[in-house]
């Protein structure tokens, strides 16, 4: 996979603290849309996810918190039930 392709991922927190709760958050809505409570999916390079992962890391308790951030494949295999709070337009994928 190229250093410099946009694809998809998703990124899931666990946050101990309720004040690093609200920063993980702010951060990652400027980067992306949330999803589903402590979930967001970002249309971003490896470089710019190692950048956003750099900024999380400097927020988070290492020892309490969790991050994690997922690609999502190119032809995702997608169930919904319930609402789709993804925009249809943020699954097309770039070739």
């Amino acid at each position: 996979m190229s250093h410099d392709k946009r694809i998809h991922w998703l990124v899931c927190y666990d946050i101990s603290d309720p004040r690093r709760l609200i920063r993980v958050h702010r951060c990652l809505k400027k980067e992306g849309v949330p999803v589903q409570y402590s979930v967001f999916m970002l249309h971003a390079t490896r470089g710019c996810m190692a950048r956003v992962l750099a900024k999380l890391d400097a927020i988070i308790e290492p020892d309490g918190d969790d991050v994690r951030a997922y690609p999502v494949p190119e032809q995702p295999w997608k169930v919904t039930i319930g609402a789709d709070l993804i925009p249809a337009d943020l699954w097309i994928m770039e070739s």
